[in-house]
């Protein structure tokens, strides 16, 4: 378990990596809420923003994951193997809508393969290789959920 410490400091470390970012592509973390996917679909400046979440793992606690979508359709994806290392990767590349009209592609700089998200209402539902949910028993920690960075934090009393 980390400390209360340990995690403000990685939070400050995190908002800082974003403001420096943010200074070369502006990150927008502006709230959209999804009444039709087909119409959302078609409009992509409803993407951006911050999405977060900690994915499954095979051998370790979980997958901690950050994914920043800019207006410009490019994408920065933070992730970091909790329980292994406090190593934090960082992906960068572009995304676009899918084949199917409530997907999103994200294709990495590397020429890595490229992976599909599932467009929800304030959410992203990573899908495996073949564009499928993936299902099973943790089938409900796929999800990367929107988070708007721009609201003051709460106050913690001491």
């Amino acid at each position: 378990m980390q400390t209360l410490t340990q995690q403000i400091k990685q939070m400050t470390i995190f908002l800082l990596f974003m403001a420096i970012f943010s200074a070369y592509n502006p990150v927008f973390a502006e709230t959209a809420e999804i009444k039709d996917h087909d119409a959302h679909a078609e409009h992509s400046q409803d993407w951006p923003g911050i999405y977060y979440g900690s994915l499954p793992c095979a051998d370790c606690v979980g997958i901690k994951t950050t994914l920043v979508l800019n207006k410009n359709n490019s994408y920065v994806l933070l992730t970091q193997h909790l329980g292994k290392s406090e190593r934090e990767f960082v992906e960068k590349g572009k995304f676009a809508p899918g084949d199917k009209s409530d997907t999103l592609v994200l294709t990495p700089r590397t020429g890595a393969a490229p992976q599909q998200y599932l467009v929800g209402e304030n959410m992203l539902i990573q899908l495996d290789s073949n564009g499928n949910r993936i299902t099973g028993k943790q089938a409900d920690r796929y999800i990367l959920r929107r988070t708007d960075v721009t609201a003051p934090a709460a106050k913690h009393g001491h």
